[in-house]
């Protein structure tokens, strides 16, 4: 059977015997769909009940399905109308920005890829590897220049020219220097997600490149602690 046989998260197919069995395999593109309203945000100790408005996104969502909320991977729990309840763990709530959300806040919205629809973005898996602030934006007519300070593990799994998911939206690094990072943000862009209305100051999730920490990762395994790649270790390691 070929892939494009299949929606990404094997909704419902028949030809997959046992869902259970072989799980869920879902991802995003960073393209967002909607700007959608948070309709109610129950915290508890250690976990919360979101409930968000999708709007046309409903048609198409149902429980066990997943929305990348502002870049979160997010399973249905429930649908009333247009509103998707979702239930988010504490460790979801500790690594993201989930946990400000409040009655009435903006956020981006994107349904998970179908193997059957045109690729955009980059790859996005909606596991967020930590947050970064807005330090400066910088307007040029339509267009904007939006930096973002970061800790080093984040900025260590960035490159210039390479892609990062910014409370979901996919965008392309610009620059960076010792302790940010900066992209530039088009018109269409700005008009379709809430980078459009982004302040100094504001927190934001961030998906750094899945390629990016696979390559990082690997080197690290291969390299001794400490050591430089040399043209000495690289023929030590067959090249």
């Amino acid at each position: 059977m070929q892939i494009s046989q299949f929606r990404l998260s094997w909704d419902e197919d028949p030809r997959v015997p046992d869902k259970a069995e072989y799980g869920r395999f879902e991802m995003f593109t960073g393209l967002i769909e909607a700007i959608c309203t948070v309709k109610t945000a129950q915290a508890g100790a250690k976990a919360m009940l979101l409930t968000v408005d999708l709007g046309d996104l409903a048609s198409d969502a149902k429980i066990g399905g997943s929305i990348a909320i502002n870049g979160v991977c997010l399973t249905i729990a429930k649908m009333a109308g247009s509103s998707a309840t979702f239930e988010i763990s504490g460790e979801t709530l500790a690594k993201s920005t989930l946990s400000r959300l409040r009655a009435g806040s903006k956020v981006n919205a994107e349904s998970a890829l179908k193997a059957t629809g045109r690729f955009g973005g980059h790859f996005v898996q909606g596991h967020i590897d930590g947050t970064a602030t807005v330090k400066s934006i910088e307007r040029h007519g339509e267009f904007a220049d939006i930096r973002f300070a970061a800790g080093p593990e984040l900025l260590g799994q960035m490159v210039v020219k390479g892609s990062v998911a910014v409370d979901g939206v996919s965008l392309t690094i610009a620059a960076m220097d010792r302790d940010s990072f900066t992209v530039a943000v088009i018109p269409q862009t700005i008009k379709g997600t809430t980078l459009g209305t982004a302040k100094i100051g504001d927190l934001v999730n961030i998906e750094t490149d899945i390629i990016v920490k696979t390559i990082k990762k690997q080197l690290e395994n291969i390299l001794p602690q400490g050591g430089a790649l040399s043209v000495e270790k690289l023929k030590e390691l067959g090249f």
